[in-house]
């Protein structure tokens, strides 16, 4: 099987352009997000892109009310680990979802955040 190389650079320009991706196992049909080496089930390197849906539930959050340099007009802010439904997990940040409302089992879809030329992986409302 020929090997596909996806890179973090080709993930997150296909995350600006409202896409999430991971990468699928060719020999045990894992996923894999972000872009790895290596499957962590089977280590093999038989890659095959694979989109996802971007739709998910709030595994875990938490809020940042003293944040890093850089972004401390922002907060408070909220970052969650997400359970997609494809079955992987992904971090990314809340945007548009009262911090009263987050809860765990709460319903949000993939959002593209871009600043300064930088795209990150954020998580809306569902609908």
């Amino acid at each position: 099987m020929t090997e596909t190389r996806v890179t973090q650079k080709q993930f997150f320009e296909k995350a600006a352009a409202g896409e999430l991706s991971a990468l699928r196992c060719g020999r045990c049909g894992a996923l894999a997000i972000p872009p790895r080496e290596f499957c962590p089930e089977c280590a093999e390197r038989a890659w095959q892109p694979a989109a996802l849906s971007g739709e998910g539930t709030i595994a875990s959050f938490t809020v940042i009310r003293v944040a890093p340099r850089g972004y401390a007009g922002e907060v408070p802010y909220a970052i969650a680990a997400v359970h997609l439904k494809e079955g992987v997990s992904l971090l990314g940040r809340v945007v548009d979802i009262p911090l009263d409302r987050l809860k765990i089992g709460l319903p949000v879809r993939f959002r593209p955040l871009t600043k300064n030329g930088q795209t990150a992986v954020g998580f809306g409302p569902s609908s």
